[in-house]
Order: structure tokens, then sequence, then C-alpha cells
């Protein structure tokens, strides 16, 4: 499936594309293109990586030109470049719908330019029942990506675009567990928003094996959804202080601009026609066209079931959100120098 192929990943120089470079390295890949916009992050990996099998390709997924050059003979996209922050895109809305629905629409549309015959473009927990920019933007993604997988040059060629919707990565950039970290470092209050705020807990390794689930099983227009326990925020504080041993105060601010109490993964109506697949839920597209009298309906009864969301999967309690921790290479780190530190 890999060999001689050609892969890109916009957004390549974040945590996803990190990851997903290291899976890939010993691959049978012939390049591995990584695309984005920041040229001192991609001279960083250029430095540790040191392989001619990356390509760093400077651009902005805002600039069609820019994709549709990059895009060039390449056999597979994973689509990561986003605004990410919640805060950041409730205060610069547009800025939000420039990259993560006009960025993604070029990158869709350079993908379908180019005979590109797999896509995998990832979104998040916030698509579902948005109520910030950045989920909403994210969930006009979404349908981005089913229409095109109906675009009758995507399928003339029998390529498959899916989605992936994933909850917060566990140590990712910009997220709550650095954060709590520094601040247990630096001797401060651990500031939480909402101590019954809860959160899926999902680790790097987790986003990259539901991307290559979806990019090897997925059929045109599906979203997959990674199963995954939770813990409130007030459970993952506790458990870093005991893992640091210490005893930072906590510090209640309130919730953030468009933050939600929990995080859905699967809308009521999305779990009605869900595939269970074990780690799994497959969502499939409906790829009817907009002559409704030609179908027969046969499911104008069906019993809708609950969502999946963040409050309603296994939530994990101190003990298991510590065990869950030290899987993650970055926070052992911190261990590590921390205790060496106060020695």
């Amino acid at each position: 499936m890999y060999k001689g192929k050609v892969l890109m990943i916009t957004g390549g120089t974040g945590s996803f594309g990190n990851a997903v470079l290291k899976g890939f390295l010993q691959s049978d890949l012939k390049e591995i293109r990584i695309f984005s916009r920041d040229e001192k992050k991609q001279e960083d990996m250029r430095l540790e990586y040191k392989n001619e099998k990356i390509n760093f390709v400077l651009g902005d997924i805002r600039n069609f030109d820019d994709v549709n050059h990059a895009m060039a003979g390449v056999d597979y996209v994973f689509h990561a470049a986003a605004l990410k922050q919640v805060p950041s895109c409730e205060f610069y809305p547009m800025q939000a719908v420039q990259t993560n629905i006009l960025g993604a629409e070029n990158v869709l549309e350079a993908a379908s330019r180019n005979k590109v015959s797999r896509v995998v473009v990832l979104s998040t927990d916030k698509a579902v029942y948005p109520i910030n920019t950045m989920g909403m933007s994210k969930a006009i993604m979404e349908k981005l990506a089913i229409s095109k997988a109906r675009d009758p040059r995507v399928k003339d060629i029998d390529a498959v675009y899916t989605a992936t919707r994933y909850g917060n990565v566990m140590y990712s950039r910009g997220s709550i567990i650095p954060l709590f970290i520094k601040q247990i470092k630096e001797g401060k209050p651990l500031t939480i928003t909402n101590p019954t705020m809860t959160r899926f807990m999902m680790s790097l390794d987790d986003s990259v094996n539901l991307v290559m689930f979806a990019f090897v099983h997925g059929k045109p227009g599906d979203i997959f959804v990674q199963k995954s326990p939770a813990a409130t925020v007030a459970i993952l504080a506790q458990a870093l202080k005991e893992l640091f041993k210490v005893d930072n105060e906590i510090k209640i601010i309130g919730a953030r601009h468009g933050e939600k109490i929990y995080e859905t993964l699967c809308s009521t109506e999305e779990m009605s026609k869900a595939e269970d697949l074990g780690e799994f839920y497959r969502i499939p597209a409906d790829l009817r066209d907009l002559n409704y009298t030609k179908y027969v309906e046969n499911n104008s009864n069906v019993m809708l079931d609950d969502e999946y969301n963040s409050n309603n999967t296994r939530l994990l309690n101190v003990e298991e959100m510590k065990e869950l921790l030290l899987t993650l290479e970055e926070v052992r780190t911190e261990l590590d120098q921390f205790h060496n530190s106060t020695k």
C-alpha cells in the first residue's frame, strides 16, 4: 500500500505530524512531504531527523496555489493544519474561517485536481453540537470532506476521503497537561476553569492509530471516532499533583470563552446509524443526491441512541489517571527532571 507512494501531511510540523512521521520513516513510502508555514519548525525537524525521505514544503493552506503546487505527485494526504485554540478562535473568528474552512477546501480541492487517492482530515469533538467558533469551523470542514467524497472527479478514480474526530490529545501543544506541569514546576496555583468539566483523554499515539484506521478501512465520506476514557479536570489536576508529590493550590478561574462542560464525539443522530467496530465507531456518510423521492425511506421509526460524550464514557479515577499519564514519555521526562532538581 505504501511502496513508492508519496504522503503529504499539512500542518506537518505540529505534534500530530511529528508522531506520524516517526511511524512512517521505516515504511516503504518514497517521500513524506511536510507542508507548513513555520520555517523554524521545519528547520528543527530537518536537523532532528536528517532523513532524505522527508521533503519540507513551505506554504500556507490559505493560499490555493501553495497547496496545489505542493500536492503535485502526492498519493495520500493527512490534513492536520488548523487553528485549534478555542479562545483564540472566539476572539478572531475570521481567522478560524480562513484556516479551518477555506484552507480545508483548498486542500480538498487540490487533492481532487491532483487525483490523490486517499485523504484523511482531522476533526475534533468540538465539531459535534458546536458552541464555539473552532468547533463550528471544524464541523463545516467535515461537511466539505463529505461533499468532496461525492465529487465525480473523486468517485471516478475510486478515491476515498474520510474524517477522524477525536478529543483532547494529551500533552499536545497548548493543552492543559503541559500547562499544569509548568505551574507545578513554578510553584504556582493550578488554574482550573471548572472542576466538574470532563474531557476525553487520548494519547498522541491514539490519534495516530485512529487516522491510520480511517486510512486503511475508510469508505467515502466516513467519519471515524475512537472510544476513549475521560476524566474531570479536577481528577487530572490531582493526579499530576500526586505524581509530582506537590501540594500546589487549586485556583478556580471559571470557564474560558467557548468552553463546554463536556465534549461529545458522536451526536444522538449519528449514534443511530453508527457502526460499532470495537475500539472505534464508524459514522457512514449519507451519499444520496437531492432527488430524495427516488429513495425508499425505511428508517422513519428508528429509535435514537444516546450521544457518546465525555460524561457517559468510562470516567477515570485518580489512580487510573496517574497510570495513563505515566504512559506519556513527556510526562515521565518532566517527572525525572523535576525530582532530580529537587533532590
